[in-house]
């Protein structure tokens, strides 16, 4: 029986997971599909929220606060790619000023630092490409940018290091209550725990409403369109640069990634359900045409490809975290606003509840005393100085080989990341370590030499080798 089972492998279930492995207790990651960060947290936007949007003394705020703050050293322990580049909130008329100078007073009134109401000329030297019709904005320096995937990867990965067990293809079909614990059935097997922890994301409702009986919810799905530029436009835009956002419209980003792409969007809507992650060409028009008001400088030829996020709130938006008051020992993580920048502050908050409730029902959980916070390094090639690459290559001959050609990616990346705890098993898990596919054409070079790769060291045929989830062969026979 394990101490502790957290079901979903999305940033807040990897952010409580490695937080946990700070301790004496066994811990198990239970995920439904073949990888981690294949839902909500895969595919969406990578900002890391400044904190004082919501209102003052909020839950939402606090984690907001603690977990933007966290960041800085959380990433550099994970080696995980993270920049503070800034954000500009722009506007044109009396409605936006109003807007902006009202996020100024909550800024100042929150003690963030840095901020200030900026001018049609300061704007200019900031963005020099964003339309002249914008004359005022807010700035802050205080958001920040992450890979989503590797972020999951890296939390996950540390925890494995630190004594989480990770269970992929595990789809949990019901949660029950047993004496001192619970029973989770999955589609192939029981997994018998003290405490659950439920961050099964869009999922959360239906993992939760198979226990309780009177303290049900239910997740609503929206779905967010984005678009993503090839690289070579990437120093088009510095910052993160939100146009105000009208009645009916959350506002509309462009976002500088830490992988030297820009990603513009999103536009929302209602999902028709929780696996509806397809785009639709009537949304990117309109994404476009939005995208348009704020400069008309963006190169749309330049797009490389359009993809959907599902992120899910809780019918009336209330945030759902703690034990249940019906189901004890059963802890919900779930309906949380701007997960990824939260998650390492739901980590810490979660963890406490968990040391409480170990204590009123076993005793207190001791730290691990080899608990060791840091990742082991990896080598991104072309990031390296010439004096180190001479090093890697004496080392492993394989970092000399480049498999991707758009983005530079070498043999020696790509079986590193198939090797590591949480290591890549299909395509889309080398893709979302590496960033091999990603360049311009979007794996039309590289993906058979990646499939090759994987079969050889797997020990697999390449037709056994999947895109992503469990089905999705590429190959129908062996070539």
């Amino acid at each position: 029986m394990y101490d502790v089972a957290i079901i979903g492998a999305g940033v807040v279930g990897a952010a409580i997971a490695r937080e946990l492995s700070k301790y004496q207790i066994s811990i198990a990651i239970i995920e439904k599909n073949s990888d981690v960060s294949e839902g909500t947290t895969g595919a969406n936007c990578c900002n890391i929220y400044e904190p004082f949007r919501q209102p003052k003394g909020s839950l939402n705020q606090k984690l907001l606060i603690r977990g933007n703050e966290i960041y800085d050293e959380m990433c550099r322990d994970l080696d995980v790619p993270f920049k503070r580049m800034g954000s500009i909130t722009v506007g044109f008329d009396e409605e936006d000023r109003e807007k902006i100078e009202n996020m100024y007073n909550k800024a100042v009134e929150n003690n963030a630092s840095g901020v200030r109401i900026v001018n049609r000329e300061e704007i200019a030297k900031l963005e020099p490409n964003i339309d002249e019709k914008f004359k005022f904005g807010f700035y802050s320096p205080n958001c920040g940018c992450v890979w989503p995937f590797q972020l999951v990867v890296a939390l996950v990965e540390n925890a494995m290091d630190n004594g989480a067990e990770l269970f992929l293809n595990s789809e949990v079909k019901n949660v029950e209550r047993i004496a001192r614990g619970f029973k989770i059935i999955t589609k192939d097997k029981f997994i018998y725990t003290k405490y659950v922890i439920n961050c099964a994301g869009l999922h959360a409702d239906e993992i939760n409403n198979s226990l309780a009986e009177y303290s049900k919810y239910t997740i609503v799905p929206k779905r967010a369109q984005f678009i993503v530029f090839n690289e070579n436009i990437g120093t088009m835009f510095k910052h993160l640069v939100n146009r105000c956002p009208k009645e009916g419209d959350r506002g509309l980003n462009i976002l500088p990634t830490v992988g030297g792409n820009i990603v513009m969007g999103p536009v929302f809507e209602t999902a028709p359900d929780k696996e509806a992650l397809g785009t639709s060409e009537d949304k990117i028009e309109i994404l476009k045409k939005k995208m348009s008001r704020l400069s008309d400088k963006i190169p749309f030829d330049k797009v490389i490809r359009c993809f959907a996020g599902l992120n899910g709130k809780e019918e009336s938006g209330k945030v759902i975290l703690g034990e249940s008051e019906e189901v004890k020992g059963f802890i919900n993580a779930a309906s949380v606003d701007q997960g990824i920048t939260c998650a390492p502050a739901i980590a810490e908050m979660i963890s406490d509840i968990v040391k409480d409730i170990f204590e009123r029902d076993y005793e207190p959980i001791k730290e691990n005393p080899d608990f060791n916070p840091k990742r082991r390094r990896i080598y991104r090639f072309k990031e390296l100085s010439d004096n180190e690459k001479e090093e890697l290559l004496k080392r492993d001959p394989k970092y000399g080989r480049v498999i991707c050609r758009c983005e530079m990616i070498t043999e020696g990346e790509i079986v590193d990341a198939i090797h590591r705890n949480c290591g890549a098993t299909t395509v889309k898990g080398i893709k979302n370590r590496t960033k091999a596919l990603m360049g311009e054409c979007q794996g039309g070079f590289c993906e058979p030499r990646i499939l090759e790769i994987l079969a050889r060291e797997l020990g697999k045929e390449m037709n056994d080798i999947q895109y992503d989830n469990r089905g999705s062969y590429i190959l129908s026979d062996n070539i």
